[in-house]
């Protein structure tokens, strides 16, 4: 994109109050996944966040048991999820829509490249 027509949006987004970003801007490794909410609703009924994972899993014995639903897509890298009834790969394209109070839990993510999810969570 030629640089007038980037000063042109970031000027669009200032005076309109338009949010932008890349999601796939690298972020420092670090020991815990980095997470970003990229946009809540006012009631917080619904959230966006963009999640990076440098091989990280959910602790031994640890579950997901939220009162939201959620949909994950992997954008980058691969992951694996672990349900009770199964487990479930995932690649770049792949989403899963689970459902509030499936339990659930992170198997594994890809370090190089790093896992980076797009998760939308909602209760409604």
């Amino acid at each position: 994109m030629p640089a007038y027509m980037e000063v042109k949006m970031m000027k669009v987004a200032e005076t309109q109050g338009i949010m932008r970003g890349n999601i796939f801007a690298p972020v420092k490794k670090s020991d815990d996944e980095f997470i970003e909410v990229l946009m809540s609703g006012k009631s917080g009924g619904t959230r966006v966040e963009r999640i990076i994972s440098h091989g990280h899993a959910s602790p031994p014995g640890f579950w997901y048991d939220q009162s939201e639903w959620e949909f994950v897509a992997v954008l980058q890298g691969n992951a694996e999820l672990g349900f009770e009834a199964g487990n479930i790969e995932m690649n770049p394209g792949d989403w899963v829509m689970i459902p509030a109070h499936v339990r659930h839990r992170v198997l594994r993510t890809s370090e190089n490249p790093p896992c980076v999810w797009l998760a939308v969570f909602g209760n409604e």
